[in-house]
């Protein structure tokens, strides 16, 4: 593979937009495929012997196990770009992919063109979303800073700036591991800090915790 390429992981259920997507990339030099394969258990081994820069998916193929698919590559594979592929305009699928680090997100709809400039943006380090949901992300980002303020108005008197910070972390779905490696602490010290602000706050676990500091974002959006 030439170092202007990219390769890409096809990871689709639905076996005519497989083959579709086979057709299309298969026909540029700037793209490499280097796997492709509906769901299955063993699909996890095969992105990690892949390394694809990007992973493309449709949204049906990862809807029995979507935490374990999107967590397992933003945890394993962080250095993979995720397209997601929804297979109409859904606000709930669209939300859920950004939560869990896609990068970007495309209708099953779009030419050849767009699926290209998608891939080629996320290898490079953009974000790729389609014009229908701009209203949802401004949305999304004007509800995400009530939010922190609301947090940090509420913790001003409890928590420390560092745990209202590693709060702010727990709310968006960071792991102790992903927290940790944000802030360039190590895990046994995010977990100490976790630990803390359950007791100050009150609350049983992580769940309650982001039922009480983000509950009204979830509800909104």
């Amino acid at each position: 593979m030439s170092s202007d390429q990219v390769n890409v992981f096809l990871l689709c259920v639905n076996r005519l937009l497989r083959e579709a997507l086979i057709r299309i990339l298969g026909k540029r030099s700037s793209v490499s495929v280097v796997g492709v394969c509906g769901y299955s258990p063993e699909v996890l081994k095969e992105l990690i012997a892949c390394q694809p820069q990007v992973l493309l998916l449709d949204s049906f193929g990862v809807a029995p196990t979507p935490h374990a698919v999107l967590g397992f590559i933003r945890e394993n594979l962080p250095r993979t770009a995720t397209v997601m592929m929804g297979m109409e305009p859904n606000e709930e699928n669209f939300l859920f992919a950004l939560r869990e680090g896609a990068a970007g997100y495309i209708l099953s709809e779009a030419p050849a063109a767009e699926v290209l400039n998608a891939i080629r943006a996320v290898a490079a380090g953009e974000a790729v979303y389609p014009a229908c949901f701009s209203a949802t992300l401004v949305r999304y980002a004007s509800q995400h800073l009530l939010n922190r303020q609301h947090l940090q108005a509420r913790t001003r008197s409890e928590l420390s700036r560092r745990e209202q910070q590693l709060v702010e972390l727990i709310c968006w779905g960071q792991t102790n591991k992903e927290i940790a490696s944000r802030l360039n602490l190590s895990e046994h010290t995010v977990k100490n800090h976790v630990h803390r602000i359950l007791r100050k706050t009150g609350v049983q676990d992580r769940a309650s915790l982001v039922d009480r500091y983000q509950g009204q974002m979830l509800r909104v959006v």
